[in-house]
């Protein structure tokens, strides 16, 4: 299993980055990796959804606190679903 990167690395943003940071950040690598923009290309799918996945829980003041305190494991068994989509690349 590997292990997981730190969201705020996979984001490039610092830990106090504010929700507009997170969010500008998370569409431009959206942008930058998504699968229509580079098709075949696993590894810029694998971006693309890591970033989703930061994105996903850093946008979320709750999910954020408890990564914060506890890392990847504390969001296990709390509901996170991971990937979810494209709407809120744009919203």
């Amino acid at each position: 299993m590997t292990a997981k990167r730190d969201y705020y690395e996979i984001l490039g943003v610092d830990h106090n980055a504010g929700e507009d940071s997170i969010k500008a950040r998370y569409r431009k690598l959206a942008l930058k990796y998504h699968p229509d923009r580079n098709p075949d290309d696993k590894e810029a799918e694998e971006r693309f959804k890591e970033a989703a996945e930061a994105y996903e829980v850093l946008r979320d003041p709750q999910k954020r606190n408890i990564y914060d305190h506890y890392g990847h494991q504390g969001l296990q068994g709390t509901g996170f679903s991971g990937f979810r989509g494209l709407e809120d690349i744009f919203s």
